[in-house]
């Protein structure tokens, strides 16, 4: 596979860690932002993280709004907006008025979320998460490209309706989507779309075929080219290896701890698709060691060890682009998340470009 520049994007929290207030949960997650605006990183991805104490990310649109006005440069991502959770309709307006506000700079990263917890807040059965999300990304396109349609579904009705604005990017901005599940990997190569993969639950190593039956369903269906496919993966990097490893290992393993935890509260859950093997990914992150996560899981280093590692996953992966992980867990000192930005984006990121 031939292999382009790579696209170097950070995967934005905004987190507040315990004690911290509100304010300074914004104040540095802006301070990340301009911080990569100035170092030429490539996009900002943001999460949508609601009801969650280590976060003040509750508003995507929002911060994507702000983010658009403050910078002039940086594309701004969404990883991800959760479709289920709210009218395609209103969606497909907001976010059409960010690639305006933009001048098209959205990249349009969509999924329906591994957990349950903010669809029982929301009182959305997590059961009906896949349908909605189908339904609901159908009805945002037909939106954004045609001059008036109408669409009937199980959930959303829509009759004889002209979008305003449509995006500043045409026909629309680019569509990347999460795959989380096996089954979802062909899916998503059948359907032609770019996708997001991850390895918060399992490894580097179970990732590879599931990318391979991605790509053989998208050549099987006729598409053009190999499908785009961008790595969400935390990263540290420092001055040297040995802070590299000491400094994250608390905030990356309690994330993992607590992931187990989420696991194993959701395996019985309504909508928990058995092909997730929940119980049994959330006995491997329970035992999981800091050596094995290093090995798995995560990508700490010097610049230099972070390079190299990143290397051997574009060529392992077939790999576009990665959306770095920096504060893993939301633990690591903000000041020390600004140092590993500013190496990745002054001594890795020249290296794919």
């Amino acid at each position: 596979m031939q292999l382009g520049p790579m696209e170097f994007g950070v995967s934005h929290e905004f987190p507040r860690r315990e004690g911290m207030s509100d304010e300074t949960g914004f104040e540095h997650g802006f301070e990340l932002v301009d911080t990569a605006e100035r170092l030429g990183l490539d996009v900002m991805w943001l999460a949508e993280l609601h009801i969650s104490p280590r976060s003040v990310l509750a508003s995507p649109i929002a911060i994507a709004a702000a983010i658009a006005a403050r910078t002039e440069r940086m594309k701004i991502g969404t990883a991800v907006q959760v479709l289920p959770l709210a009218h395609p309709l209103r969606q497909a307006e907001e976010w059409a008025t960010i690639d305006q506000i933009s001048r098209g700079r959205l990249i349009f990263g969509v999924g329906r979320s591994g957990f349950a917890r903010t669809y029982n807040a929301y009182g959305i059965p997590y059961a009906e998460s896949r349908d909605r999300f189908a339904e609901a990304l159908a009805i945002i396109v037909k939106a954004w490209t045609e001059p008036s349609f109408s669409y009937h579904g199980t959930y959303t009705t829509v009759e004889n309706v002209s979008l305003t604005p449509k995006p500043y990017q045409r026909p629309h901005p680019p569509i990347r989507v999460a795959a989380t599940t096996p089954d979802t990997f062909p899916t998503l190569g059948t359907q032609g779309h770019h996708l997001f993969a991850a390895v918060r639950l399992g490894t580097i190593a179970d990732l590879k075929p599931d990318l391979d039956r991605y790509q053989a369903a998208r050549t099987a269906a006729g598409h053009e080219g190999p499908g785009q496919v961008f790595l969400r993966i935390p990263i540290y990097i420092a001055d040297t290896a040995e802070r590299a490893l000491a400094e994250p290992e608390q905030s990356m393993m309690t994330f993992y701890r607590n992931m187990a935890q989420q696991l194993a509260q959701s395996a019985t859950e309504a909508g928990a698709n058995p092909n997730e093997k929940r119980e049994e990914r959330s006995q491997g992150l329970a035992a999981l060691t800091w050596d094995a996560a290093r090995r798995e899981k995560v990508v700490v280093g010097t610049p230099e060890q972070v390079t190299e590692r990143l290397m051997e996953l574009r060529e392992e992966l077939g790999l576009s682009g990665i959306l770095a992980e920096l504060n893993c867990g939301g633990q690591i000192p903000h000041q020390q998340v600004m140092h590993s930005l500013e190496l990745l984006c002054t001594e890795v990121m020249p290296h794919f470009k």
